[in-house]
């Protein structure tokens, strides 16, 4: 499990570097499933990387993240978020999210994303 806390630790740097699309490519397997709360999945790596870019081209001041807990598991990883941002269409976001990871040879398979919108 000692290498899993290494993988999530370093996406979480990835993150915080401002370098999430680095991140994305290098964790993210190329049939990731991704989730909002109880939204219908995204599936495959190319329309994740279109979401996620058009969410980060998105965001017009960046004010803070920070990761607050970090848990693993076998082939699972949980963090703890906390955000503050101001969105071009939905304003100010200052939350706190929980995104759950299922790992599989070294990537991320499945991402939920737990927040209250």
């Amino acid at each position: 499990m000692s290498n899993l806390l290494e993988k999530i630790s370093d996406l979480n740097d990835m993150v915080l570097q401002g370098k999430a699309m680095e991140a994305f490519e290098k964790y993210y397997d190329e049939n990731v499933v991704m989730q909002e709360n109880e939204s219908e999945p995204f599936v495959g790596k190319s329309v994740n990387r279109e979401r996620e870019e058009e969410f980060l081209n998105s965001i017009v001041e960046f004010r803070g993240a920070k990761p607050l807990k970090v848990t693993i598991g076998e082939n699972t990883s949980m963090v703890e978020w906390h955000y503050d941002y101001t969105h071009r269409e939905w304003g100010v976001r200052n939350y706190t999210q929980v995104a759950v990871q299922e790992w599989k040879d070294g990537k991320i398979v499945k991402e939920k994303f737990y927040y209250n919108s």
